[in-house]
C-alpha cells in the first residue's frame, strides 16, 4: 500500500494529479477500492474484474507507449540482444 503524507492524500482525493509513483499507486488504489465497494464488496468476481482491468491497462500502456519508446532507443543505441529470431 502506498503510504503517502496525509496532505497529499487529501490533495489527490480532491483532484490533484499524482506527483510520483507512490501517489500514482495511491490514486489507482482508491479508484479500484471504490469500484469494489460500489460493486457490493469483496467477491471473487469483483476482484477478478479489477485485476483484469489493471492487467489490461498495464499491457496497453506497455504496447502503446513503452514498446515504441524502446524500439526508438534500440535504433539510437543499438540492440543488446544477439540471439533474435
Amino acid at each position: 500500500m502506498p503510504y503517502i503524507k496525509k496532505e497529499r492524500r487529501e490533495a489527490i482525493l480532491a483532484g490533484a494529479d499524482p506527483q510520483d509513483a507512490g501517489e500514482l499507486n495511491f490514486a489507482i488504489t482508491v479508484v479500484v477500492d471504490n469500484y469494489i465497494r460500489n460493486k457490493g464488496g469483496i467477491r471473487y468476481a469483483h476482484l477478478n474484474e479489477a485485476v483484469g482491468a489493471l492487467e489490461c491497462a498495464k499491457l496497453e500502456l506497455y504496447r502503446r507507449l513503452a514498446a515504441p519508446y524502446e524500439d526508438t532507443k534500440i535504433q539510437e543505441a543499438g540492440d543488446v540482444y544477439q540471439n533474435r529470431p
